[in-house]
């Protein structure tokens, strides 16, 4: 009888999920006057993706946002965007003579606007202030008012311009904790402009340092969420990207 010879093994390798782009820009220039600020800028945000743009007073990022958002006409290059876009900046920008509901229904163009509404607001924990008006909020209601303005829109792109930025510290630490809490559960692809390079390690999946108009620096990061402030590789990307920001850790320039 004769022995049949198993030939070589070949191993097939499974492709790699494609990887989805929601935000895409090429070469992206925008000047004011003789100024350029973003000077032939190139930038990929991947669907569900959590990126924290840090870069020096001037260096572009709001305009980058501005530009992401449709909300600048005057940018050159290519600049496309999958889905719908949501932002939230710095103030939370709540219509004063609107209550708290009205103001996240506001231009919401879905069939049932309130129950929308609702459910967004239970998610921010703000459902007992649903009727409030926007003066009468602290300043952390307010950012939560604006997040839930943002998310009820379900954005595949939300574009978060410095919007923790006026909140002392203790409130900060919850609302970033909301924000992860809302991401997760919603996994939009996320920009968020900051000045804080803690609140970008503890945050982002990505940080990029924008400098001169164009991306200077970008560092991956893979510890698992929730993150602590003095674990060893966030010490390590810290004093890496304040010398990337022209910073000493010691905080001198």
């Amino acid at each position: 009888m004769a022995t049949r010879v198993p030939g070589p093994l070949t191993l097939q390798e499974t492709p790699a999920p494609e990887r989805q782009v929601v935000a895409s820009v090429q070469g992206l220039t925008r000047r004011f006057g003789e100024r350029t600020v973003l000077d032939r800028l190139d930038l990929e945000v991947a669907r569900g993706e959590f990126i924290a743009l840090l870069g020096r007073s001037g260096s572009g990022k709001s305009t980058l946002l501005r530009a992401l958002a449709g909300l600048d006409g005057e940018a050159e290059g290519g600049l496309s965007v999958t889905g719908s876009v949501a932002v939230a900046f710095q103030e939370p920008r709540l219509v004063p003579w609107k209550r708290v509901h009205a103001n996240i229904t506001l231009g919401l163009a879905v069939p049932n606007p309130k129950e929308n509404a609702d459910a967004a607001l239970a998610e921010v924990g703000l459902s007992e202030r649903a009727g409030a008006w926007p003066l009468t909020l602290s300043g952390g209601e307010a950012q939560r008012a604006s997040l839930a303005r943002a998310l009820v829109r379900e954005p595949d792109l939300l574009l978060l311009d410095e919007p923790f930025s006026a909140l002392d510290a203790l409130t900060r630490i919850t609302i970033h904790q909301l924000v992860l809490q809302l991401w997760s559960a919603h996994r939009p692809s996320v920009l968020l402009v900051t000045h804080d390079v803690d609140e970008a390690l503890l945050l982002a999946d990505r940080v990029l340092v924008l400098d001169a108009g164009r991306i200077a620096h970008e560092s991956v990061i893979s510890a698992e969420r929730p993150r602590h402030r003095d674990h060893p590789d966030l010490t390590s990307l810290r004093t890496t990207l304040l010398s990337a920001l022209g910073v000493s850790p010691e905080g001198t320039s």
